[in-house]
């Protein structure tokens, strides 16, 4: 099941004429996550030897470079919030790998890397808009199998400041994904089908 975009949000892909929104969500949270500037799925990964700095030019140029797939948010005109996906030549460092190779029967065809919503928009469906222009971009990309690898939250003790950086179980099964096996206690990883969308 598709969930239906969120009233009084916008999407637009990254790219060169909307990295400086981009850029302004990011700088306003410090880099994210410790100056990662959403490298962290990328095939070099996220790194601190000259983070902020080095990380921020190596996503620059996976966006001149067309080698990233990015959904931004927008509410009011000011980018709010993204959901990063892409092949799995783009998304190739993802969390808890070994385990995810044991059992491995196939890759996706795509991955969902991170989902960032900004501090003074969380639990206002930002998520759940980023996701679902994701879907929509691979269904007009062709379709195929896609993977999320989101923290499961039912049945699990409170995380103070934590932030699910990959998003909640819950997000993922209002679009219809399945958990197909556990690769960390409270890690999972979820699959859907997604059609080629026509027209």
């Amino acid at each position: 099941m598709m969930t239906q975009p969120v009233d009084g949000l916008t999407t637009r892909p990254l790219a060169p004429d909307t990295w400086d929104d981009f850029a302004r969500l990011v700088e306003a949270h410090h880099g994210v996550w410790g100056g990662c500037w959403c490298m962290g799925f990328h095939p070099e990964a996220f790194t601190r030897r000259d983070a902020p700095g080095g990380n921020r030019a190596a996503k620059r140029d996976h966006v001149d470079a067309g080698t990233c797939h990015q959904q931004l948010v927008y509410a009011d005109g000011r980018c709010v919030g993204w959901c990063q996906y892409g092949p799995t030549t783009e998304i190739a460092s993802i969390k808890n790998a070994k385990a995810y190779e044991r059992d491995l029967d196939r890759l996706p065809d795509w991955r969902i890397g991170c989902i960032f919503t900004g501090t003074r928009h969380r639990t206002q469906g930002v998520a759940t808009a980023a996701v679902h222009a994701a879907l929509d971009a691979i269904g007009a990309g062709g379709g195929g199998l896609v993977e999320a690898y989101p923290e499961q939250s039912d049945g699990r003790p409170p995380q103070r400041g934590a932030y699910f950086h990959t998003g909640p179980e819950s997000l993922y099964e209002a679009f219809g994904f399945e958990r197909v096996r556990r690769i960390a206690k409270w890690r999972w990883v979820m699959r859907l089908d997604v059609p080629p969308r026509t027209g």
